[in-house]
C-alpha cells in the first residue's frame, strides 16, 4: 500500500509522531511519502530533546521513505532553504495525493 503524510504543523510532539508513524508504515513493508507545508516545513528546526523531530526524519529517509518540503512555504514565506530534505511544490503534493492509496494528515 502507498501511503502519503501531509504535515502542516510545528507541533513538535504532533510532528514527531507524524514520522513514528511513518517509520511503522515502512516497517510494515507498505510505502511512504511526506510532504511538509506551511508551519510544517519548520520540522527540521523543531526538534527537542523529547521529541527529536530531526532525528526521525533521518531514520524515515533512511528506511526508504521519501519526505518533501514546500519550497515557496519554506523559502518565499519563512526566507530558509530547507536543508533536511528536497524541495518540492504543489505539483509534487498533488502527485502524492493522486498515487497513494491513502493520505493522513498531522
Amino acid at each position: 500500500m502507498k501511503i502519503g503524510i501531509i504535515i502542516s504543523s510545528n507541533d513538535p510532539e504532533t510532528v514527531w509522531n507524524a514520522f513514528r508513524y511513518g517509520e511503522h508504515i515502512v516497517k510494515a513493508g507498505d510505502e511512504v511519502k511526506v510532504f511538509l507545508t506551511g508551519p510544517g516545513v519548520e520540522a527540521e528546526h523543531i526538534s527537542t530533546v523529547q521529541f527529536p523531530v530531526k532525528g526521525m526524519m533521518k531514520n524515515l529517509e533512511a528506511l526508504g521513505g521519501e519526505i518533501l518540503c514546500c519550497g515557496t512555504c519554506a523559502k518565499k514565506i519563512r526566507g530558509f532553504e530547507p536543508q533536511a530534505c528536497p524541495v518540492g511544490g504543489l505539483k509534487d503534493m498533488h502527485q502524492i495525493v493522486k498515487e497513494s492509496d491513502r493520505v493522513i494528515t498531522f
